[in-house]
């Protein structure tokens, strides 16, 4: 049985993960921590991070940005394993993130879901064949209107895996609307759309010479990144130190 605490218990993703926990015979959530106590949870919630001294696995975290510092902190004093969540994290708060794990086991996932850890191995070996053979590649990710961080870290993600798939020679753009200028073969274009309620799209473009071939994953509940945040932090508990990703997870 892995015993969890969850980080962010009473946002969204803090209670789809304790329905699916109180569904799994192998993991319960022991505590949460959120800033809102004002929901009945079935475990106790603290509003203060130190304030939670309840013995756990595994600790999930789906907050926000400005909450991840000190959580990595805590982690790392208590010696519990970490699945950070939490996207749109800046450059100095990734670089925590290796130290950190140096300490404890950490897993940092932009997304959660089988199927776009699945879709980033796919689109490497696109990229292989395709842009080695002139194609342009563009990433458009769509989500939901209150989502504050762009783009996504997800498509950052995707970005990454195209990179890395050709021996990092890429830049990224974002933005096009200021200069005047072709497009440059070295490039990897991301753009965002927001709005309604889209859980989550990514669209992966290889755009050639008279044919485009495209990639796209959409999640229709924000359930498959929390089961996968389950599956992670069972997979984590007991671990050493160590900066860990999905790949892990999936291949067991």
């Amino acid at each position: 049985m892995t015993r969890i605490i969850m980080h962010g218990c009473n946002g969204h993703m803090g209670q789809v993960i304790g329905g699916l926990v109180a569904q799994d015979a192998d993991a319960e959530i022991v505590a949460g921590i959120d800033m809102m106590d004002n929901r009945e949870n079935g475990y106790p919630v603290f509003t203060d991070l130190d304030s939670c001294q309840v013995d756990a696995d595994a600790i999930i975290d789906f907050s926000n940005a400005k909450a991840v510092d000190a959580l990595m902190d805590y982690s790392a004093k208590r010696g519990i394993p970490l699945v950070l969540c939490t996207t749109g994290l800046s450059e100095e708060q990734n670089a925590k993130v290796d130290e950190i794990s140096k300490k404890v086991a950490i897993m940092k996932s932009a997304n959660m879901s089988l199927g776009i850890n699945t879709l980033f191995k796919l689109i490497q070996e696109a990229a292989k064949v395709l842009a080695t053979a002139g194609f342009d590649m563009e990433i458009v990710e769509r989500h939901h209107h209150l989502k504050v961080d762009a783009p996504s870290g997800t498509a950052l993600a995707l970005a990454d895996s195209l990179n890395e798939a050709m021996d990092h020679k890429y830049h990224y753009v974002y933005d096009r609307s200021q200069v005047r200028q072709k497009r440059d073969e070295k490039e990897i274009g991301i753009s965002a759309v927001r709005g309604g309620s889209i859980v989550g799209e990514h669209e992966i473009i290889f755009a050639g010479p008279d044919e485009v071939i495209e990639f796209k994953h959409t999640a229709y509940s924000k359930a498959v990144f929390g089961k996968g945040a389950v599956e992670a932090a069972k997979y984590l508990a007991g671990k050493p130190a160590g900066r860990y990703d999905m790949k892990d997870v999936i291949n067991g």
